[in-house]
């Protein structure tokens, strides 16, 4: 695992959210993806934070989720690492921070991003052979 970097097991085609969409919009691709956190980017694809089922759980049954836009939920600053970061470092900072996934950036701007199942497939493939 030690050689293994980010852009190794990196999702990249990376589902997002902008920072003035609705909660409820995240909520439903949140869903429809089957995953537990966005990145949320700007116009030009820059990370301006991180808005995880956790973030929503405080609004979604206040009644205003369909009015609170996701910048007033998301994590910020997000959790970030380049692709060349080893996996090693990744996986310290889910335990350190106790969080499921880490957005993978090439400058600020959104390259994939690793969550912890990335991790464990990488695993059980080294296990596996």
């Amino acid at each position: 695992m030690k050689q293994t970097k980010a852009r190794d097991i990196m999702v990249q085609n990376v589902v997002s959210v902008r920072p003035t969409d609705v909660l409820t919009d995240a909520i439903r691709l949140l869903l429809s993806h089957r995953i537990s956190g966005l990145p949320v980017v700007d116009d030009n694809n820059n990370v301006l934070g991180c808005v995880t089922e956790h973030d929503i759980m405080n609004f979604a049954f206040s009644g205003e989720a369909d009015v609170t836009q996701v910048n007033q939920a998301m994590t910020q600053p997000a959790f970030t690492f380049s692709p060349d970061t080893n996996i090693e470092n990744i996986i310290n900072s889910f335990a350190k921070h106790r969080i499921r996934r880490v957005i993978i950036t090439e400058g600020d701007q959104l390259a994939g991003i690793v969550s912890r199942r990335d991790v464990l497939r990488e695993m059980l493939a080294l296990y596996t052979g």
